[in-house]
């Protein structure tokens, strides 16, 4: 195969996704800014309800609606384009269902924060703003599974005009809701959700206009929707587990700077170097997804010599930006925190650590793009045991000892994410080289099949005959 056409596919998944993801990284600074506008009060408890929001709600929504994409991107693949509206169907239902729980958490969630010693006064503020984010939950449950279903056919372009088109309008909504009708925080909160809505809209009107005959609501019976469930939850619980298992090291990470001798500085630090990371994640995140997909596509469509050399491509494209993301946080070291903040203290403290955040994304980066091979390979359970293994039995360790034991302070934190992203890139590479892809092809098929109606293991039986 030539490499620079696979590039070039790679990129043209690739490139939409990071725009969106920017755009949708967007509204959340534009929710921060009003929510300071309100007082400090509000932004303290807006960021505390948006920090359990995340936890406990949205990595969640994340991880369960990922087990659609190696069953997607293989069935289509494969031909086997019934399947993919079947599967976004019952992840719109399971979805849907996970939001009830959350809820209701969310809904008796101050006794909750009281009893980790929250000040009681954010602790009500807090309350309130999560739950007026309710909406929003239900909203990122109907987009994911759309946003999955679009991204397996490798259309990724109309999420970023819809995203455009809700980012233009977040920031006269937010004012509205939050100034001109007094609404507050509770305004804040649903600006957000009508962010989420718009895109869902936008969405919408893109499938209903659109020629391509894949439609999400086609080939709906009551005897598939209650089949094929086993592979899907089989693929979205292990997925979950592993997008939170991630996520929750950064809180974790949050919580350990209040015990540092300088706590303010060290969690307002640990903030902004958390929110770089989150910015630099965009780029290797979108290569993730396009492995997703291409390798899911190749897989399906039983070419397993192209899949490997997809996976292959994409690692060393992943390598080069976290070569280059090093280089850069080195270079910016004395100035990158200046963006943000004036604080001196807070200001020497992004400086010793960017660059041990550059060193982390030499090991991200090629460990994203190898976490979207395994996910187009359907083999999240890998992904769980190698996060667990690096972020909890590696990398907390090392962290809590070099930062408390040894009393390197602020920097043992980061030294203890390097670790866990050199063990993570180091088993995630040797699960690639182990990978027997002529297999994973056998089993792409069987996926499928097992994802489908009767009608479709009849007929998948057939042709394997013939």
């Amino acid at each position: 195969m030539q490499v620079g056409e696979e590039v070039m596919s790679l990129g043209k998944i690739a490139f939409p996704i990071v725009m969106t993801t920017l755009l949708i990284y967007s509204r959340s600074v534009i929710s921060m800014l009003f929510l300071s506008h309100l007082g400090k009060v509000e932004l303290a408890g807006g960021s505390l309800a948006l920090g359990c929001a995340n936890i406990t709600g949205n990595s969640v929504i994340k991880g369960l609606s990922m087990g659609m994409d190696p069953i997607c991107g293989q069935a289509f693949g494969a031909k086997r384009f019934h399947i993919l509206s079947q599967v976004y169907q019952k992840t719109l239902c399971l979805l849907l269902l996970v939001c009830i729980p959350i809820s209701l958490l969310w809904i008796n969630v101050e006794p909750i924060f009281l009893k980790l010693g929250q000040d009681p006064e954010i602790s009500r503020v807090a309350k309130i703003y999560i739950i007026f984010t309710i909406p929003e939950l239900v909203a990122q449950a109907a987009l994911q599974p759309m946003r999955a279903f679009l991204r397996t056919q490798g259309h990724t372009s109309p999420l970023t005009i819809a995203a455009i088109a809700a980012v233009v309008l977040h920031l006269p909504i937010n004012y509205i809701f939050a100034i001109q009708l007094k609404w507050g925080i509770k305004g804040v909160a649903l600006a957000l959700a009508c962010n989420t809505v718009n895109l869902n809209l936008g969405l919408v009107i893109y499938v209903l206009l659109s020629k391509t005959p894949l439609k999400p609501w086609h080939n709906f019976t009551i005897s598939s929707f209650f089949q094929g469930w086993r592979p899907l939850l089989a693929l979205s619980v292990p997925s979950c587990v592993s997008v939170c298992l991630e996520w929750w090291w950064y809180e974790i990470m949050l919580f350990l700077c209040g015990l540092l001798q300088n706590p303010e500085a060290s969690v307002a630090a640990m903030g902004i170097l958390v929110q770089t990371t989150s910015l630099l994640y965009v780029f290797p995140y979108a290569l993730s997804c396009s492995l997703t997909t291409r390798v899911g596509h190749a897989l399906g469509a039983r070419q397993p010599s192209r899949a490997q050399w997809t996976a292959i491509i994409g690692i060393i494209m992943a390598i080069g930006f976290g070569l280059s993301a090093a280089v850069v946080m080195t270079l910016l070291k004395s100035l990158w925190g200046k963006m943000f903040t004036d604080e001196p203290q807070i200001l020497d403290l992004i400086s010793a650590a960017l660059p041990i955040l550059g060193l982390c994304e030499i090991g991200n980066a090629p460990q994203t793009a190898s976490c979207g091979v395994l996910t187009g390979t359907a083999r999240p359970k890998d992904g769980v045991r190698i996060n667990l293994f690096s972020f909890y039995v590696v990398g907390l360790p090392v962290a809590i000892l070099m930062t408390f034991k040894f009393k390197i302070g602020f920097r043992g934190l980061w030294f203890g994410l390097l670790a866990a992203q050199i063990s993570c890139v180091i088993l995630m590479v040797y699960t690639m080289i182990k990978t027997d892809w002529k297999h994973q092809a056998k089993r792409a098929e069987e996926l499928t099949l097992s994802a489908g109606d009767n009608q479709d293991l009849e007929t998948g039986l057939i042709s394997s005959e013939n």
